[in-house]
């Protein structure tokens, strides 16, 4: 049976870094968002005269984000459709909530649930200083924004999102990335993705 797995979370919580250490026991075509449609955003912000970084100015939102989330999501059918198994990273927040958002995935992959099964992990942090220092610590200028507006990030630090996929209760994973990020972990991690 296929794997389909979605890392989500806000910033900071460690999504990628999580799928990276999950991905090294179970293989699969590894899709960030950020690295499938990031620079496009960036030069399409940057022509309107925009700040690059910032993924929530009202442009971004509404001419961008299901531009750069679909473009993800085309490469994921492609990878289900030749039987590969694919690790989904980002917040996927509004697709969360859409319960025909999955089902269109594995319609238009030629899939059906009792080919794939779709899983769900929450990545989150109970400390909220852990999450601004792995901001910080990555370094990355699309950081830059969501570091100087910290007050409106701060809140979201144990954000869980809705999940309206009819999917079981037993194939999402509340997954707490505070502290060390141990064998014990990782373990706990593959053996929800793999069973």
């Amino acid at each position: 049976m296929q794997k389909l797995v979605f890392f989500v979370g806000v910033a900071g919580t460690g999504k990628t870094t999580v799928a990276i250490e999950a991905i090294k026991h179970t293989p699969a075509a590894f899709l960030d968002r950020d690295t499938v449609g990031g620079r496009f955003v960036e030069a399409f912000l940057e022509k309107e005269g925009l700040d690059p970084d910032d993924r929530d100015s009202e442009y971004y939102k509404k001419h961008l984000r299901d531009l750069e989330y679909d473009t993800a999501k085309d490469v994921c059918i492609e990878n289900l459709k030749v039987g590969q198994d694919v690790f989904m990273i980002s917040p996927f927040t509004s697709e969360l909530k859409n319960k025909a958002w999955i089902e269109g995935v594995l319609s238009a992959a030629g899939k059906t649930k009792a080919e794939v099964d779709v899983k769900v992990v929450v990545v989150v942090l109970d400390d909220i200083e852990q999450q601004r220092e792995r901001i910080e610590s990555r370094g990355t200028e699309r950081d830059t924004w969501k570091l100087e507006n910290w007050d409106s990030y701060e809140t979201r630090v144990n954000f869980v999102p809705e999940i309206n996929w009819e999917i079981p209760e037993s194939s999402i994973l509340i997954f707490d990335n505070s502290g060390d990020l141990t064998e014990k972990k990782v373990k706990g991690l593959v053996d929800f993705i793999k069973n």
